[in-house]
């Protein structure tokens, strides 16, 4: 199982809810790899001329502090869940929609494990969705984890 993992609230929740369903108490069917896919500095950076090396050092800095705390979360939850043994954590650079296909193809998974940022169809059509993209794309088969919409 890959569980495609990003700095978000839903992503977390998620995890948490694939480990409680998935892992535990009880001997699993699935090995755990959870994958934190990283922007490339130059996704985010875009200018050029003097001072351009400088700015991008800074970016690549904080891209790397941010998924260094990113799997320290994720392996602190999985520690107070108690699962730890056969879980591995994998950082990977570049465009999401590829890298988790990359990966699923990889490690032969059955299954790709990612939360749902809960955008509208507006917001999805403007900046693209990385778990309709796997659904269409992953060559096995896409579990999407919706977090419960709170209580009015």
């Amino acid at each position: 199982m890959i569980f495609a993992l990003d700095n978000t609230d839903h992503s977390f929740y998620a995890l948490e809810w694939t480990l409680d369903h998935f892992f535990g108490e009880f001997d699993s069917l699935f090995k755990l790899i959870i994958v934190h896919v990283k922007i490339t500095p130059t996704s985010v950076v875009g200018l050029a001329g003097p001072g351009t090396s400088d700015v991008l050092a800074v970016v690549e800095n904080d891209i790397k502090k941010t998924a260094q705390r990113v799997c320290e979360k994720s392996k602190q939850l999985c520690e107070a869940k108690g699962v730890m043994s056969g879980v591995e954590f994998d950082v990977v650079e570049g465009d999401a929609r590829n890298v988790l296909c990359d990966v699923v193809d990889k490690h032969h998974a059955s299954v790709l494990v990612m939360g749902s940022h809960g955008y509208g169809a507006f917001k999805r059509a403007v900046l693209g969705s990385v778990s309709d993209y796997c659904s269409h794309h992953a060559r096995c088969s896409v579990m999407i984890v919706k977090k419960p919409k709170a209580k009015k």
